[in-house]
């Protein structure tokens, strides 16, 4: 059963899709993210997707008194599978060739979960955030709203049929009803469970119900309002909401929850009130859009994978002209996908058992593929060696803490503590920010050799100033600061007498206006440091923070030393930029496993002269030597990789895996003097 065409739906289809494109861009105009809530595109999808679904089947079940599933679904198929499809089996060369190891085989579950839409699921028990650093290296995140849509495609016609069959006049009052409490979960589950509530049906529903509450008035031919004016009033305020949503919104909003009711409303006001003489309706249905909203299915499907595996690769990386070919790409891409996969799959010239067969093999070439990889420890040998080693190096963390995430915990069971038996004798406390971390994972089995027990208190961007709170834009940090200083403090206090302090940390970061970075071998600034608050005046921002926040740190160290022994780890060198990326560019570039020792590797311009280390870095060893106590011990890292010049990297190895934190094998270098200094103070003892 057909629905009359609406231009100006695949209008606001386009202005969905290019909100999404644009927000995963991550691209900023003026100086602004005009983006920053282009996510709500996908909530707009599920109005429309919700509309649209229900309006055939309201239609075929109120005119007949029947529904006919199979049918249903074979449209659905036709709809949504081939052009997936095409799009993961185009993708499957592209991460032969740049994929690493770990991350194809999580590639490859990725795929296998988009295939049988299960990627939602896939994508939150794999405790991947949607928002979050790594997720833009995963092509096919993006699947999860497809899974959404699906599983709402599956459950919604048997509820609705069975409510008509039974309960012929409960349809409006289960819809409305849906609605209301998928809402009441969503924003409930948006303070608790964050990534449940973004991925999972159940606080999504709501939006696709509405688009159904909306159908399902226009097949009973009900409209409240009459007026023309007033109905392009209402789509003229439900666009102005979607506008507002798209710039306003950001990533550490809570989402979906009652505030996603501004989009979503804003789309049921467009497609409730619009009319065909309005302005809306006339805006949206003009051809640039409409042409957009028509390829907008392949289009959302290509972009995110183009963004991920130029992303992974760099090829972008400072050329304006390469982003604007991928971008024309992208188009291509879609217009092809569109014209050559969509409506061909979608044309009952196709017979649809010729369809499934189609399906089937591709799908089987995807699932041999994931396969292979599986079998193949993520076709790890295909690699040359340097790179399998520093590949190893970056994810060592990953395979070596016996699955326990040791870092940011807050709570009493919040630090991880190793080497257990030791309890009584003596503790060894890593105490700092992420470098902790960095340094946990091969410090573990150097004190399992040892009669300490092993304890990290690291938090991001956090070093132990017990009277100072970080602050930054997502609202419960400060708290966060606030519990973990106090956990900290009352495990500290109770501490082994004969207790190792090790306290280490991106020290610029809090006492210096800039990071470390060069360029034309001067150092420039690029970041500005955190902001800190006094704890006891935490409304107000301190004016002379770095003298306050070296007096307190200071202070804390004395303090720790009158019952602890404390060794402080000087300031590591910094690369100027990210060691790993540099490494895997190098490797795409084809100048990493030539011959004569990867003479182009070792060539490239990432290490620099011990001098301006130690010039960026002199006020700092200048404060820290001021700090003086009984039991105060110092070592300095930068001498171990700073020769006559600060190396990052060998032939062979990588000593840190991006700008401050090192690998596996930079932090064994360090680990050796910490071991080494208390090893010293045992026997002086």
């Amino acid at each position: 059963m057909k629905i009359n065409y609406r231009p100006e739906i695949d209008g606001l289809r386009a202005i969905a899709v290019v909100a999404v494109v644009f927000y995963h861009s991550n691209h900023s105009f003026f100086g602004r993210n005009w983006f920053s809530g282009g996510f709500i595109g996908v909530d707009i999808f599920f109005v429309i997707s919700g509309y649209l679904i229900s309006l055939l089947i309201f239609k075929e079940i109120f005119k007949t008194g029947k529904f006919s599933f199979t049918h249903f679904y074979e449209r659905r198929i036709r709809r949504i599978i081939p052009a997936l499809f095409f799009v993961i089996l185009a993708s499957l060369p592209f991460a032969w060739m740049y994929i690493l190891p770990f991350e194809l085989i999580e590639f490859a579950k990725s795929i296998l979960s988009s295939i049988f839409f299960t990627s939602n699921f896939y994508f939150h028990f794999s405790g991947l955030e949607y928002a979050s650093k790594d997720s833009i290296l995963q092509p096919f995140l993006h699947t999860w709203s497809l899974s959404v849509e699906e599983q709402f495609y599956i459950i919604f016609p048997i509820i609705i049929f069975c409510i008509f069959k039974y309960f012929r006049f409960s349809i409006k009052y289960f819809l409305f009803l849906g609605i209301i409490i998928s809402l009441i979960i969503a924003d409930y589950n948006s303070r608790k469970y964050v990534s449940s509530n973004f991925y999972f049906i159940y606080s999504r529903m709501w939006e696709l119900l509405i688009g159904s509450l909306i159908a399902y008035y226009e097949i009973k031919k009900f409209k409240y309002i009459k007026n023309s004016y007033i109905n392009d009033f209402l789509a003229f305020i439900g666009l102005s909401l979607i506008v507002f949503s798209i710039i306003n919104f950001n990533d550490n909003m809570r989402h979906p929850s009652m505030i996603t009711l501004f989009p979503v409303i804003g789309t049921g006001l467009i497609i409730w009130c619009s009319n065909k003489n309005g302005i809306i309706n006339k805006f949206l249905s003009t051809k640039i859009l409409v042409g957009t909203g028509l390829i907008s299915y392949s289009l959302y499907l290509w972009h995110y994978p183009i963004f991920a595996f130029i992303r992974i690769t760099d090829f972008t990386q400072g050329s304006v002209d390469k982003k604007i070919l991928f971008i024309i790409l992208m188009l291509l891409l879609s217009i092809f996908t569109y014209f050559f996969i969509e409506k061909p799959s979608r044309n009952k010239s196709l017979k649809f058992k010729s369809l499934i067969k189609i399906l089937f093999v591709s799908s089987a070439i995807s699932i041999l593929f994931s396969v292979l990889v599986f079998l193949n420890n993520g076709l790890i040998k295909k690699h040359p060696e340097i790179i399998v080693d520093t590949y190893k190096e970056l994810n060592y963390r990953k395979i070596s803490q016996k699955g326990r995430d040791c870092h940011s915990r807050v709570g009493e069971d919040g630090f991880c503590q190793f080497n257990e038996k030791n309890k009584n004798s003596g503790d060894i406390i890593l105490l700092g920010d992420s470098i902790t971390d960095a340094l946990l994972s091969n410090l573990i089995d150097r004190v399992s050799e040892t009669n300490y027990r092993l304890i990290q208190m690291g938090y991001s961007g956090n070093l132990y100033l017990p009277n100072f709170l970080a602050v930054n834009k997502r609202k419960n940090h400060i708290n966060q600061n606030e519990k973990y200083h106090e956990y900290r403090k009352d495990k500290i206090n109770n501490a082994n007498k004969n207790t190792f302090i090790v306290i280490t940390g991106n020290y610029s970061y809090y006492f210096d206006e800039q990071r470390m970075g060069l360029k034309n071998e001067k150092i420039y600034s690029y970041y500005t440091i955190r902001k800190f608050v006094d704890k006891d005046n935490i409304d107000s921002e301190i004016n002379d923070r770095q003298l306050k926040l070296k007096n307190n740190f200071k202070k804390t160290l004395v303090e720790l030393s009158k019952r602890h022994k404390v060794i402080l780890l000087y300031p590591l060198p910094q690369a100027p930029i990210d060691v790993w990326r540099r490494v895997k560019n190098n490797y795409f570039k084809g100048l990493i496993g030539q011959t004569e020792e990867d003479k182009y590797f070792l060539e490239d311009k990432l290490n620099y002269d011990k001098d301006v280390f130690l010039e960026f870095n002199k006020k700092t060893f200048e404060f820290f030597d001021t700090i003086k106590g009984k039991n105060i011990y110092k070592i300095y890292p930068h001498e171990i990789f700073c020769k006559k010049n600060c190396q990052f990297y060998d032939a062979k190895k990588i000593y840190f895996f991006d700008i401050v934190h090192p690998s596996e094998t930079g932090s064994s270098k360090i680990n050796s003097l910490i071991m080494k200094k208390i090893r010293e103070i045992d026997n002086s003892n």
